[in-house]
């Protein structure tokens, strides 16, 4: 089965606490008003479906377990409308497993201070019912994301849609099937990771096949797909010549083709979101597969070279939060620096494998050799990603809890680069390049990262805290003391939250 990115099978419930003592018209206002404020929500990447008003502890528990039985329901929205009492959620709560948002809210944005009477104020009093929900949320330590402000304020649907989007990226990696294509590069310690502590954070499955396996499978690919591909690859990008039917180089053009019909296949068969190669494996296949990944990463695979899975989660991620954004996400790496005092900039690329997503022009299909491997050249997409913000994401095994270090950058446009035929970006890190770099260092971030254009920092914040997730933020507000410093409060925090 062809994967899907998109956000349109998922659902967001919202839930409105109240309670009997108001009587009946009082309950129906508040079902109403609650509907109202739905309604405003309309037009969210994620559908948000109204649900009855909560007035009993039984049904919260109930509307619980029915959400995290439901694959489609991606988190709760709570709102309490008028006073709730909290001891009514704590089974609920407490039986809860998908994201929280609490909203605190009021269905009406200005008082008619000239009207408001004792009724109005029993109706209309979400101010004093939300504080207690808070309460009992901190009391039972629930996890949940926080939204204060009227629904017609585009602030306050940004930060709800960043909560969709992080919600649909937890979906997206606990029902995620990862298939590794041999194992990690040799001697390499930051792609290393517990594969079994990732299924039980977040969810994923990560196996490995032998790369003969895929190359079995491209053995399989019939010279009619083959051709069906090449006249696509003609459509979409501008093809060297020399790889254009009857040119000299044509069959490789045709391997590269092969490679991506049979792992589509293999992907599609097994049901796979995500996938890691590695070019110390690479079997029978007759290049290193760079084609066929850059295209399978902007369809919204994830992917990780040189077997690192940790980094295939990430894209996979990225790709689901972003969906139905302009902009993409993909494997990126620094590699080397512009040192200009001043106008520090990064260079970022990998051998072969960045999403043409990145950017909006057309992309050169070329050949080129490879230095490492040890097989045929292998064709490639050439291009520079767009300029404009991005984010850049790091997955680090750090024995007691993975964690994610983030880097808002600013993508530039990238002097001519003749000499390197891959996909690459060239980036300008906040704060700026010393601080960047000394914060990433200093906390261990690995050197392969997840480049999305598409989402920004508040999505990976709401994921990571969904996840249980230690998240570290160079940005802006960054200094290197003060990120020290943190490193050393969540050295103890972390430890002491995974339990003793």
């Amino acid at each position: 089965m062809p994967l899907s990115s998109s956000l349109d099978g998922y659902t967001v419930w919202f839930v409105t606490g109240s309670q009997n003592l108001y009587g009946e018209e009082t309950l129906r206002q508040v079902a109403e008003q609650s509907q109202e404020v739905v309604a405003g929500l309309d037009g969210l990447p994620v559908r948000v479906e109204w649900k009855p008003v909560l007035k009993d502890a039984d049904s919260i528990r109930r509307l619980a377990l029915e959400a995290n039985s439901d694959d489609s329901v991606i988190g709760v929205m709570a709102w309490m409308h008028t006073f709730s009492p909290a001891k009514m959620w704590i089974a609920g709560l407490d039986a809860l497993q998908k994201p929280l948002l609490h909203l605190h809210t009021q269905a009406n944005v200005e008082l008619p201070w000239a009207d408001i009477d004792f009724d109005f104020m029993n109706l209309n009093q979400a101010a004093h019912g939300d504080r207690e929900f808070g309460y009992i949320q901190t009391r039972l330590g629930v996890p949940r994301k926080t939204v204060v402000g009227h629904v017609s304020n585009p602030a306050v649907r940004q930060q709800i849609e960043d909560w969709q989007r992080a919600a649909a990226g937890r979906q997206a990696a606990r029902t995620l099937k990862l298939a590794r294509f041999g194992d990690n590069m040799r001697y390499v310690a930051v792609t290393e990771g517990d594969k079994t502590e990732a299924e039980l954070r977040f969810g994923v499955q990560v196996n490995t096949w032998g790369v003969n396996e895929l190359a079995d499978a491209v053995a399989q690919a019939t010279d009619a797909q083959i051709d069906a591909l090449i006249e696509e690859y003609i459509a979409a990008y501008d093809v060297a010549e020399e790889l254009l039917p009857g040119a000299a180089r044509h069959q490789s053009l045709r391997d590269g083709a092969a490679i991506e019909v049979g792992l589509r296949s293999f992907l599609e068969d097994g049901g796979f979101g995500a996938f890691t190669t590695s070019f110390e494996d690479l079997g029978e296949l007759k290049q290193l597969p760079g084609l066929a990944v850059q295209r399978l990463m902007a369809e919204g695979y994830g992917f990780g070279a040189e077997g690192d899975w940790k980094t295939a989660i990430l894209v996979r991620v990225a790709n689901v939060m972003g969906a139905g954004l302009p902009g993409g996400a993909s494997l990126m790496e620094d590699y080397t620096y512009d040192l200009v005092a001043g106008d520090e900039k990064i260079l970022g690329a990998h051998m072969l494998e960045v999403a043409p997503s990145l950017t909006t022009a057309k992309p050169r299909l070329e050949i080129h050799p490879l230095g490492i491997g040890g097989k045929d050249d292998p064709v490639r997409l050439v291009f520079t990603a767009d300029p404009g913000p991005a984010l850049v994401v790091a997955m680090s095994d750090m024995r007691d809890r993975f964690r994610l270090v983030a880097n808002v950058v600013e993508n530039v446009a990238a002097p001519d680069l003749p000499q390197l035929p891959v996909g690459r970006a060239v980036w300008k890190p906040a704060p700026d390049f010393a601080t960047s770099a000394a914060c990433w260092l200093t906390a261990g971030a690995a050197h392969h990262t997840v480049m999305t254009t598409a989402v920004g920092i508040e999505v990976f914040r709401d994921f990571a805290e969904m996840a249980g997730t230690e998240l570290l933020v160079i940005d802006e507000d960054t200094t290197v003391r003060g990120f020290q410093k943190e490193l050393r409060w969540n050295q103890a925090y972390w430890r002491l939250a995974q339990g003793l």
